[in-house]
């Protein structure tokens, strides 16, 4: 696998429903080397900081190959950062991936840490009312990942990918539970025994306590 576009995203706004909002899902594709550092890109605009950046979402990561489907579904060719991606990697397919994987892209490490949770800032910048519906029953939501290695990349760059062996679960599986309301005890230590992000990790051990607390 190679990247094939890095995404840079300036603020912006745009008309959600009855208010506007500022945004930096608007990527765009980037030339030369781009410095990717624990918290980013430098530049990169992060607005809706309770849901987006920090440490275990520094970088959001889509596959050509779920570009491809896409296209194919929406019956037109969707270019690099269409989704607010900081990378764009052939080939890839978010569905395969488990929390904890990593990626390897010259001197720069990601490990993976949840998927991307559509929302209606997202549906607003595809123009689409049933957009979040859409992108939650596709299951190909990509890869939040936090910054293990900082360095430079290019467009170019070959990815090596190496599966966690710790435990985990996968990105379909996290994204599924997501969803789920009544989560189990054993589904909710699963997903905390995970290198998980830390939002995510704050609101499981939320829900955890809250049942716990009930069967007591």
């Amino acid at each position: 696998m190679k990247i094939t576009s890095i995404n840079i995203g300036q603020e912006r706004t745009q008309q959600r429903k009855d208010y506007v909002e500022t945004t930096g899902i608007y990527k765009l594709p980037a030339a030369g080397a781009i410095e990717i550092k624990r918290m980013g890109i430098e530049g990169d605009a992060i607005c809706d900081t309770k849901h987006h950046g920090g440490l275990d979402q520094a970088i959001y990561v889509y596959g050509g190959a779920d570009y491809e489907w896409w296209s194919k579904e929406l019956g037109r060719e969707l270019s690099p950062g269409t989704f607010g991606e900081n990378l764009t990697i052939g080939d890839l397919t978010s569905a395969d991936f488990n929390v904890g994987d990593f990626l390897y892209i010259g001197d720069v490490t990601l490990q993976v840490t949840a998927p991307r949770i559509p929302c209606g800032t997202f549906a607003t910048r595809m123009g689409d009312s049933q957009w979040v519906k859409k992108f939650r029953r596709a299951e190909r939501p990509g890869l939040y990942c936090r910054v293990l290695k900082e360095g430079f990349v290019n467009v170019g760059d070959m990815v090596r990918v190496e599966k966690s062996t710790g435990k985990t679960l996968s990105i379909s599986r996290m994204y599924r539970d997501y969803y789920e309301k009544n989560k189990t005890e054993e589904t909710l230590r699963l997903h905390l025994d995970a290198p998980i992000s830390i939002r995510s990790r704050v609101d499981l051990e939320r829900e955890l306590e809250n049942l716990l607390g009930q069967k007591q």
